[in-house]
């Protein structure tokens, strides 16, 4: 019988072709409950044997994390996991996830035994075999995965079974500059993102020049990352509920893609757009926003960080994107902790992915924040988890935003959007088929027919899926 670490091997000969081709972008537990499946396939509890207690020590490798180069709310939820298991020796990979570095590290001498990786490419991993599915890992634990959002337990989940523990959860809403918008002279409050008339007319009145005296872009549609949002809004989603089929080409999803290149060239064209858009000081005080140069554009909350600590006088409005029927939707991805199949220590890698992504993990390290912002003067926007319990600690007891009401209310609108954000499925060409998608949409910015460009773009992430299934 083959070990774990052996059987992971295996898979990864495959994996290692698909990926090289495709380019790659303290104590005892108890027992508890594990997932199953239901009659549609989705992830729900049942009720296993109990199982015997664990000791967890020893050496445990992580990839795709950092410490060292890490902010506080790394360093304090691997501390916290520490220092409930002071006899497990944790070694990081100090980086962030990168298939081709995790494809070599599988194959090192000293291989991950947990790793912490983007919802959206964990499929291409668990159709190859290399990650653990976490039935046990829940029964070792006494995990609820019912305090995880749904979206992000179901991004996770493949063929009714969960294979990893949710982390961040980054959510898209529209970010509106108030103070373009009153030098348009339209109101930010009257904005209807679900009306793409409205849209492109907004979009024109809050251009300032043009080509490369472009001063002002009016609305950014964030293309091509944000096609998920943009076709859900326009009536279709990009993969199949179950992650098997592409529908980048749906013509809806051309349109969606026209729509947002006619709100680019509106600027001159995409050449003089971007390039203006790439001397933004994104993360400075002379962002976007503080100086004037953008009306609006979808985003993810973490941004409101950058915003409140270096310009924290911006004055902006936070809405929700919506369908063109006028229903409201938000778009999320983020992070999650996973068990690499084969593992030397797999008592210790669960417990790590469950213990990290934990209410109390999460409530240790969003207090270390407070604590470190309060003493340098500093605004604490929070910390968004996919941990439903977590975010009612950050959100109700330690975030603290009276005095900058501005954020207070973009905050309060994305925790509202948490519950009911959708997510790319889990496929098992996850990878290949982001790689795709944005290629396909690149080729329609830069001059290339949107219907032929995603057609293409289609076909190369069908054949994907269909060579990873297989």
């Amino acid at each position: 019988m083959l070990s774990r670490r052996s059987t992971a091997t295996v898979a990864l000969v495959v994996l290692s072709l698909v990926m090289a081709a495709c380019g790659g972008d303290s104590g005892t537990t108890p027992s508890a409950s594990t997932p199953g499946a239901t009659d549609d396939g989705a992830a729900s509890p049942t009720t296993p044997a109990s199982v015997p207690p664990v000791t967890i020590e020893g050496d445990l490798n992580v990839f795709g994390f950092a410490y060292e180069t890490g902010d506080e709310i790394a360093k304090e939820r691997l501390d916290y996991f520490r220092d409930n298991h002071p006899d497990v020796t944790v070694t990081v990979s100090e980086s962030g996830f990168d298939d081709q570095q995790f494809l070599a590290a599988l194959n090192s001498s000293s291989p991950p035994d947990a790793v912490n990786l983007p919802r959206i490419r964990i499929g291409t991993y668990i159709a190859r075999g290399v990650l653990e599915p976490l039935d046990e890992c829940v029964a070792q634990t006494g995990a609820d995965m019912g305090v995880f959002y749904d979206a992000a337990v179901q991004q996770v989940t493949m063929d009714g079974q969960i294979y990893a523990f949710p982390e961040f959860l980054n959510t898209r809403a529209w970010i509106l500059n108030n103070a373009a918008f009153e030098d348009a002279g339209i109101s930010a409050d009257d904005f209807d993102p679900s009306d793409w008339d409205a849209i492109a007319a907004a979009n024109e009145e809050l251009i300032v020049g043009s080509g490369t005296d472009l001063s002002r872009i009016g609305i950014d549609p964030k293309l091509p990352e944000f096609l998920p949002l943009w076709a859900r809004a326009n009536g279709v989603d990009l993969l199949s509920e179950d992650g098997m089929t592409s529908n980048l080409d749906d013509p809806a999803v051309a349109e969606a893609v026209e729509f947002g290149i006619g709100l680019i060239d509106a600027h001159g064209g995409y050449a003089p757009f971007k390039s203006f858009r790439d001397t933004w000081d994104f993360f400075g005080a002379n962002n976007q926003v503080a100086a004037d140069q953008v009306g609006g554009w979808p985003m993810e909350q973490w941004y409101y960080n950058v915003l409140a600590s270096n310009s924290p006088d911006v004055d902006i409005t936070v809405k929700p994107f919506m369908t063109r029927e006028g229903e409201e939707i938000a778009y999320s991805d983020g992070n999650s902790w996973a068990i690499v199949a084969g593992t030397d220590n797999f008592a210790a890698a669960c417990q790590l992915a469950f213990e990290a992504t934990s209410a109390p993990a999460w409530e240790r390290a969003a207090r270390e924040r407070a604590d470190l912002r309060e003493e340098a003067g500093t605004p604490n926007t929070g910390t968004f988890t996919a941990n439903r319990e977590a975010d009612e600690i950050i959100f109700g007891e330690i975030v603290n935003l009276e005095d900058m009401p501005v954020f207070q209310a973009a905050v309060e609108e994305v925790v509202r959007l948490q519950e009911s954000a959708f997510a790319l499925p889990a496929s098992p060409a996850g990878s290949e088929f982001i790689t795709a998608m944005e290629a396909g949409v690149n080729e329609a910015l830069t001059g290339a027919a949107p219907a032929d460009a995603l057609a293409n773009a289609d076909q190369d992430a069908q054949n994907a899926i269909d060579d990873a299934a297989n």
